[in-house]
């Protein structure tokens, strides 16, 4: 189980996931109750950004690993899906989020975890307390960004469905249709789509 944190931003204006906030025997206990598998979904298309915005670097690192190390002290492991085919979105590729949480709880299911905790790979930081809130809860989602949410392996099938039975695939709607509940983030949130929002990063 992984457990150190070495993404917090320098800057003192950022907050990051990784504080104090959910540490010690809590957290703990949290982690040994269940086995959640940390997915950073990076296999968009990135046409806004003009490049792969999941290999942009920022202070040195790639906004990728970035989001990666965020979710570790909340995870027993964590990996980035959507750069090596290593876990394919389901049922097929371009359906867009849904496809990429779809493939990770499939993943997860096959390796004995029971719930994954998604994050965009272009979130390098987020507000104070938000993923350890995330992960106390599943199915669980942030309604600013519902991309970040914490969902159980078992509701894989129901995804599946909800994938081929609704034309509109929203991360949001299905969030929603499960009764997933919503964790506001309290502060804004980065959103990269272009090379101009990662330099006012």
């Amino acid at each position: 189980m992984q457990s150190a944190h070495t993404g917090c931003s320098p800057r003192p204006r950022k907050p990051c996931s990784g504080s104090k906030i959910g540490a010690g025997a809590d957290r703990e206990d949290a982690l040994t109750e269940q086995r959640i598998l940390g997915v950073v979904l990076a296999g968009g298309r990135s046409s806004r950004f003009g490049s792969d915005k999941a290999m942009a670097v920022l202070d040195g690192r790639m906004l990728a690993e970035h989001a990666r190390t965020l979710l570790l002290p909340h995870v027993h492991s964590a990996l980035i899906a959507g750069r090596d085919g290593a876990v394919p979105d389901l049922p097929s590729g371009d359906i867009g989020p849904l496809g990429g949480i779809a493939g990770a709880l499939g993943y997860a299911a096959s390796r004995g975890f029971t719930s994954v905790l998604t994050i965009a790979c272009d979130m390098p930081w987020l507000p104070d307390g938000l993923l350890t809130a995330l992960s106390r809860r599943a199915s669980a989602y942030c309604p600013d960004v519902p991309v970040l949410g914490h969902w159980e392996t078992g509701s894989l099938g129901n995804l599946l469905t909800h994938i081929e039975t609704v034309p509109r695939r929203s991360v949001r709607g299905w969030a929603e249709a499960i009764g997933a509940i919503p964790i506001p983030a309290g502060a804004p949130i980065p959103n990269v789509n272009t090379p101009q929002d990662l330099d006012i990063l």
